[in-house]
């Protein structure tokens, strides 16, 4: 068996292959019919309030917001906003909204290395759970850094957002998406990067605690104020 076909658990391949059955199924009467499912995806009900981030940011309960404003990087709108709890040093929220409802994410982490001038290491993973009393648990998944340049050295927190979950990689909401669509319905997303300033090359599990925090309030957020009215957020 090759190297690749070791690397990936079964369950994996089963969900793969459950969701292409799925998708082969729903695709037959578009099929014969002549009107394909992923030929006119229905809309995002709510973009306009998901774009709207660029400009305003998120009110982040707990965190003062210091500065906000619409940045380009790699020719792409973020939000830049500077947010700073007690006598803690600020910390840097970029937020990319999803833009058009057809557009999904891409290469928006290495636009953000270049923008930056980072050097990278210590790659690992950040798990967190988001429970509320009335809605099924809220599963996310973030990479979790070091990065540094001339000028600070980080501790960075990036992943997409959905309204039911959130994972760092853009196959991930692809696939989340393709199986709403079954459903006419989406899942829209924003890119999160959360910096957070540590000693010159310090240790970055000094930082996993209010990485960990920050995350989940942001998270907590942005599918309570952004994404509630959205389709996806629905189910």
């Amino acid at each position: 068996m090759s190297k690749f076909k070791e690397d990936v658990p079964i369950s994996r391949w089963a969900v793969i292959l459950l969701l292409i059955l799925l998708i082969g199924i729903a695709a037959i009467p578009g099929y014969w019919s002549g009107k394909w499912i992923w030929k006119a995806p229905p809309q995002i009900t709510n973009l306009n309030q998901i774009r709207s981030t660029r400009n305003t940011g998120l009110n982040i309960p707990g965190w003062t917001t210091l500065n906000q404003a619409e940045i380009k990087i790699s020719g792409h709108k973020w939000s830049l906003q500077l947010i700073q709890k007690g006598v803690q040093k600020p910390v840097i929220l970029l937020l990319q909204p999803q833009n058009d409802y057809r557009k999904g994410p891409q290469v928006e982490w290495m636009d953000i290395n270049g923008f930056e001038k980072w050097k990278t290491d210590s790659y690992t993973k950040l798990k967190f759970t988001i429970e509320e009393e009335t809605k099924s648990p809220v599963q996310v998944k973030a990479r979790f850094f070091r990065a540094w340049n001339r000028r600070q050295t980080f501790a960075v927190v990036q992943w997409y957002a959905f309204p039911q979950g959130g994972h760092p990689s853009p196959g991930n909401w692809f696939w989340a998406d393709q199986f709403a669509q079954l459903y006419r319905s989406r899942v829209p997303w924003i890119a999160v990067c959360l910096q957070i300033p540590i000693e010159p090359l310090g240790e970055l599990e000094e930082a996993r605690s209010v990485a960990e925090s920050l995350a989940k309030i942001v998270q907590k957020t942005l599918i309570r104020d952004i994404f509630s009215n959205s389709e996806g957020n629905k189910k």
